[in-house]
């Protein structure tokens, strides 16, 4: 049998997805010998196709020229570490100075997925610095978002909380909704969404404890909700921790710090770290140089 119109579509499509193929023939931009067609069709040797691709609808973001440190790029996606500070779309209160606005200075035909956030399949708290992937086609926003929903996106943080965790690794498994006191907070909640976050620790100090956390869900703010449950805040997290920041942060010491996934369209897969900033950097060998003894492993 011949090969299946929306598969024929795709291929000649090759930074689209299949569903963008399908979508395209549905609505009578691609016709077979003159005339519209379905998805499953099969095609006959000698039968002309002819497709018309629009073009991207506007964002309506307006595009700001920002740094932005790229450590990976190839025509379908980058991926760049977002620094502590930044907003990743724009949102009440931040209409504009995002992520977003400066990917469409970047790129000003980035148009997939959702036309409010451009090319992103994850996001990062404000105050939360490290590695983000985007998606420049449509066909590596279908990839990473399936691969996110399959759990197959490998995502590890460093944070530093209060307290000495006194396991050596661990699970925290609680679900997550918002407040019903507070909306604008997340909490453990019954009948939340499930939430799990692995930990193990990397150093401990008197008052403190280096952590490295695996996400296996992505709740919002789960990595501060899940250790503010178990009595270890992030230090400089205002909003799940003591009121005050810590050790002079003035965000939470999180970073996302290891990336993982499976390049769209290929059997390769793209593995990445990012070194903690220079803020966190300091807070760290200020602890070593109150407390030199402090037990310590490698962060591999």
């Amino acid at each position: 049998m011949g090969t299946r119109l929306d598969r024929f579509v795709a291929e000649h499509l090759p930074d689209r997805s299949r569903a963008f193929a399908q979508r395209l023939i549905q609505s009578g931009d691609v016709t077979v010998d003159g005339r519209p067609s379905r998805p499953s069709e099969r095609l006959r040797p000698g039968q002309v196709v002819q497709m018309r691709v629009p073009p991207p609808e506007p964002t309506g973001i307006v595009a700001t020229v920002m740094p932005l440190e790229v450590i990976f790029e190839n025509p379908d996606l980058l991926v760049l570490n977002k620094p502590a500070g930044l907003v990743v779309h724009p949102a009440p209160g931040h209409p504009t100075d995002t992520l977003a606005n400066a990917l469409m200075a970047r790129y000003p035909n980035l148009a997939v997925g959702n036309a409010m956030r451009p090319g992103i399949v994850h996001r990062l708290d404000k105050g939360t610095s490290g590695l983000m992937v985007v998606a420049r086609t449509d066909r590596a926003y279908q990839s990473l978002v399936e691969q996110i929903k399959e759990r197959a996106v490998h995502k590890e943080y460093l944070a530093l909380a209060h307290g000495v965790v006194s396991q050596e690794r661990g699970v925290i498994e609680a679900p997550i909704g918002r407040e019903p006191r507070d909306r604008q907070k997340m909490g453990i909640v019954a009948g939340g969404r499930p939430a799990r976050t692995g930990f193990r620790v990397v150093e401990r100090f008197p008052e403190y404890t280096l952590l490295r956390l695996t996400l296996e869900t992505g709740r919002t703010h789960q990595i501060r909700v899940h250790l503010a449950s178990i009595g270890h805040p992030i230090v400089g997290d205002v909003v799940y921790g003591p009121r005050r920041p810590s050790l002079g942060l003035e965000r939470p010491f999180l970073h996302a710090w290891h990336l993982g996934f499976r390049m769209p369209g290929a059997e390769a897969c793209f593995v990445g770290w990012a070194p903690l900033p220079e803020d966190l950097q300091e807070v760290l060998r200020s602890l070593r140089r109150a407390a030199p003894g402090a037990l310590r492993s490698r962060v591999d």
